[in-house]
């Protein structure tokens, strides 16, 4: 178990065969990341001793239902780990990439899209003109809000976002009237100067209610969003269906779902057009490749999520399924730290808007353990927001 923190922090499992094969697993959950290590320390790892590494199915099974408390986003980071790492040990033994043993490729590239945020709107488009010009065609949308400050996703400073930063949570205060009447004036510039066919997205992180989020998105249909993201927390899975009766936005759900009984209800009922879950909170390669085979028998297509809190570990496995999976939407990437990239050297790269997986055995990703070393975990909190009135609220 390799816990380090080069600009923030990554738990990485390393699983090493009798016969000296390695591989490796993303286990981070942001904010959370040392219950994760604890748990695979202490109830995992032992179980993994003497176990064959290619019954990768059995063992998923095994750690799933054996454990008796099932999901959860702890158990399921532990498993995405274990499932990953033996995924990348297989590609190795094979001599193939871990796509040539999910199907093969399916498409050339995988569609990235990036994260375009300022305080301003001018600047949110001088962003957009950016990824652009790096050949970008899908961009994310965060705006500040006018009277409010701290908002998430919008990232002010130099150097990468990051929302994870001080031990104690940063408090934010929000306002749902403010933000509802500021954003379709960002997309309006967005469109008027960047033209019909760049893809437009908008995380709206669960801030909204059902009535609040069918406003929302009606009063963007004109600017032909690729989806709206998070429009609410997804606990009430119903209030997709009130959204669903007052807009024909596209919804993308799913970044904080952990198995696929929770995406159940928003696929078979098509109340979601794009499920965001991701490899290392969804219980690893075999279980998301099972949410997507679901989703495609109901037009939904993948939007997994890749922000900076996944090390480049969970970003080689993803592309590996995006490449090879029927239905696939979209892929978000933030670029990590130079310092994350030194720590966790990879194969797969960025060109001209799509990413490709690593064509090396396995995953085409390992961690430089020495270096690793040298950035010591350091205690960071996700932030928290409160309403005017000082009322806690969804962030």
């Amino acid at each position: 178990m390799i816990v380090t923190s080069p600009g923030r922090n990554f738990v990485t499992l390393k699983i090493v065969t009798d016969e000296g094969v390695t591989g490796v697993g993303d286990a981070t959950l942001n904010g959370r990341e040392l219950a994760v290590a604890a748990y695979l320390n202490e109830h995992v790892v032992p179980l993994l001793i003497g176990r064959d590494p290619h019954r990768i199915e059995d063992i998923w099974q095994y750690l799933y239902k054996g454990a008796y408390w099932r999901r959860g986003p702890v158990t399921m980071t532990a498993i995405a780990a274990v499932d990953t790492a033996l995924w990348d040990i297989k590609g190795k033994v094979a001599g193939l990439p871990v796509y040539q043993l999910l199907g093969g490729r399916s498409r050339e590239g995988v569609t990235v899209y990036g994260h375009a945020s300022a305080d301003t709107v001018d600047g949110v488009l001088a962003e957009v003109a950016k990824y652009v010009a790096d050949g970008y065609k899908a961009v994310r949308l965060q705006a500040g809000i006018p009277g409010l400050s701290g908002v998430y996703g919008v990232h002010t400073g130099p150097g990468v976002y990051e929302p994870a930063s001080a031990a104690v949570p940063a408090e934010a205060v929000w306002s749902t009237e403010r933000y509802l009447h500021h954003v379709p004036s960002l997309f309006e510039r967005v469109r008027d100067e960047f033209g019909p066919t760049l893809k437009l997205l908008h995380d709206a992180h669960h801030r909204l209610t059902p009535i609040e989020a069918a406003r929302l998105g009606k009063s963007l249909e004109p600017y032909a969003l690729t989806w709206l993201e998070d429009p609410v927390p997804a606990e009430l899975q119903e209030g997709f269906r009130l959204i669903r009766r007052h807009t024909t936005t596209p919804l993308a759900v799913g970044e904080v779902f952990n198995s696929v009984w929770d995406c159940q209800q928003l696929i078979t009922e098509q109340l979601v057009d794009y499920i965001r879950t991701t490899v290392v909170h969804a219980g690893g390669i075999s279980a998301l490749r099972r949410i997507f085979d679901l989703a495609a028998l109901y037009h939904v297509r993948s939007g997994s999520h890749g922000a900076t809190d996944l090390s480049p570990v969970c970003m080689a496995a993803a592309l590996h399924v995006d490449v090879s999976i029927p239905n696939f939407g979209l892929q978000e990437y933030m670029p990590h730290t130079e310092e994350t990239d030194e720590v966790f050297p990879h194969g797969y790269r960025f060109e001209n808007g799509y990413l490709h997986p690593s064509e090396a055995p396995g995953l085409g990703v390992d961690i430089d353990e020495e270096l690793a070393a040298k950035y010591p975990y350091r205690p960071a909190a996700l932030p928290v927001n409160r309403l005017e009135d000082g009322t806690l609220h969804s962030w």
